[in-house]
C-alpha cells in the first residue's frame, strides 16, 4: 500500500526544499552577478497537449510550467524572466514537425518535448539542423538519442530510454519465473523500437518471443492475437503500447479468462490504462523512474507544490517529475553559458559539462550528460511499478525503501 505524510510536514517539506532551490539559483546568480537584467528568455515547449496523449503531455507541460513559476519567482536569470512558447503536437507526427519548425524560427534558446517516439523522431533533424538543444523529459524511444553521433548531437534526454527499461522489466520476470513472453507491440515509432529492445532483451537470456502481436494504434479487440499467444504457450504479456490499446489487451484478456500477467514500459502507470482496464489492470508491472508517494523531502515538496500550483489530478507522475527536473537542468546550463550569450552550440557545451549539482526529483544530476552521452536516466534509477487498486505504488518493499534515497546516474 502507498505511504503518505501527514499534511502539515509535507507542507512544511515543500516550504524547506523550495528555500534550498531558491538559494541554489542564488548561488548560481552570485556567479554572474555583474550582468544586468534584460528581456524576457523564451523557450519552447512541444507535446501531446489535446488528444489521446495529453494524458502523459499535460503533466509534461505542468512540470514545466511549475519549475518555470519558482524560477522566476525568485528573478529568473538574473533578473530576467523565463517565459515558455508552446506548440501542441497532437501526437501527430506532421504537426510535430510544424511545431518544431515554429519554435526554432521564433528564437527559442532551448526547446523542452516529445512524448511520443515517432513524433520525436520526424521533428529531430529541425533541431539538429539548427543546432537548438532538445531535451525530451517524455519520449523513451531509443533510437531519439542515437541519429547522429553523440558528440554531434543536440537532443539530450531525461526519461528512461526503452533500452534500459525493457531489460530491466525482462529481468524481473525472469527472476519471477515468466519465461514464455507474448510481445503485444503496435506499430508506431514507439512500438517498433520497443519491440527490438524486448528481443534483445530476451536474447540476452538466450530467450526468444514465445509469440509476437502487432497492432495499429486505435485497435478495439486483440481476442484473436491474444488467444494465438496462449496457444503458444505463453505465460507473461509484455505490452508495448502508449495509449488505450494497454486497456484493450488488459481487459480482451480477462474476457478471455487468461489469468496470466501483464507487464510493459512506463505506459502501463497511465490513466489510459488504469482507468480504462478498471480490474483487469490490477497487479501490471511495469518500469518507473518516479512513483507518487512523498519517501523524501524533494519529491514530497514536489508533490505538495504540484497539487497548490494545478489543483488537479496528477494523472503520470513520471512525465510531470522528469519534466521539471528537465527544466531545472536547462536552467542550470544557462548559468554555465560566459556572459548569457545563449547560442545552440553555448547551451550545448554547458549541457554536456554542467559545473552544478542538481538535487532533482527524480535523481540527482552530477554530470547528467557529457560529449558522448546525451542520456541523463542508467537502469539503477529505475523501480518496478505496481497496479494497486487503482494507483501504481512499488512492486517490491524493498523498492520503497531504497527510494528514500535519490539515485546518481553511474
Amino acid at each position: 500500500m502507498p505511504t503518505h505524510l501527514p499534511a502539515q510536514p509535507t507542507r512544511r517539506m515543500a516550504r524547506a526544499v523550495r528555500a534550498a532551490l531558491i538559494a541554489g539559483i542564488a548561488g548560481l546568480s552570485l556567479a554572474a552577478a555583474a550582468q544586468s537584467a534584460g528581456p524576457p528568455i523564451r523557450i519552447g515547449v512541444i507535446g501531446p497537449f489535446s488528444g489521446p496523449s495529453s494524458d502523459f503531455g499535460t503533466p509534461m507541460l505542468n512540470g514545466v510550467r511549475l519549475a518555470v513559476e519558482e524560477i522566476n519567482r525568485v528573478g529568473g536569470y538574473l533578473g530576467r524572466p523565463i517565459e515558455t512558447l508552446v506548440k501542441d503536437d497532437r501526437a501527430d507526427p506532421d504537426t510535430g514537425l510544424q511545431g518544431a519548425q515554429a519554435l526554432v524560427q521564433a528564437g527559442v534558446v532551448a526547446t523542452i518535448g516529445f512524448c511520443n517516439t515517432g513524433v520525436a523522431l520526424k521533428a529531430l533533424p529541425v533541431f539538429q539542423q539548427a543546432r537548438s538543444p532538445l531535451l525530451v523529459p517524455c519520449a523513451t524511444g531509443t533510437p531519439l538519442t542515437a541519429q547522429v553521433p553523440a558528440a554531434e548531437s543536440y537532443v539530450f534526454r531525461t526519461s528512461a530510454r526503452d533500452a534500459i527499461q525493457a531489460p530491466f522489466v525482462v529481468n524481473d520476470i525472469v527472476q519471477r519465473g515468466w519465461k514464455r513472453v507474448a510481445v503485444f507491440a503496435d506499430t508506431s515509432g514507439y512500438g517498433e523500437a520497443g519491440l527490438v529492445d524486448v528481443q534483445k532483451a530476451l536474447a540476452a537470456h538466450g530467450l526468444a518471443p514465445a509469440h509476437v502481436a502487432r497492432f495499429a494504434i486505435g485497435v478495439k479487440d486483440l481476442k484473436a492475437e491474444l488467444q494465438a499467444a496462449r496457444a503458444a504457450g505463453a505465460n507473461v504479456i509484455f505490452s508495448y503500447t502508449v495509449g488505450p490499446e494497454n486497456a484493450t489487451i488488459a481487459n480482451d484478456r480477462r474476457a478471455l479468462g487468461w489469468d496470466v500477467p501483464l507487464v510493459g514500459g512506463w505506459p502501463l502507470s497511465f490513466p489510459f490504462f488504469i482507468d480504462g482496464a478498471a480490474q483487469a489492470a490490477e497487479g501490471a508491472l511495469m518500469a518507473q523512474t518516479f512513483i507518487a508517494e512523498p519517501s523524501n523531502e524533494r519529491r514530497a515538496a514536489f508533490l505538495a507544490n504540484y497539487a497548490r500550483a494545478f489543483k488537479t489530478r496528477l494523472t503520470v507522475p513520471m512525465a510531470a517529475a522528469q519534466a521539471y527536473d528537465t527544466t531545472y537542468l536547462l536552467l542550470y546550463a544557462m548559468f554555465g553559458v560566459p556572459g548569457g550569450r545563449f547560442t545552440g552550440p553555448a547551451l550545448k557545451a554547458s549541457l554536456e559539462n554542467l559545473q552544478r549539482t542538481y538535487y532533482g526529483v527524480v535523481a540527482t544530476y552530477d554530470h547528467p550528460f557529457t560529449a558522448d552521452d546525451k542520456d541523463a536516466v542508467t537502469d539503477n534509477m529505475l523501480v518496478m511499478g505496481k497496479v494497486h487498486q487503482g494507483a501504481v505504488t512499488f512492486a517490491y518493499p524493498e523498492d520503497a525503501r531504497r527510494n528514500l534515497f535519490v539515485q546518481r546516474k553511474r
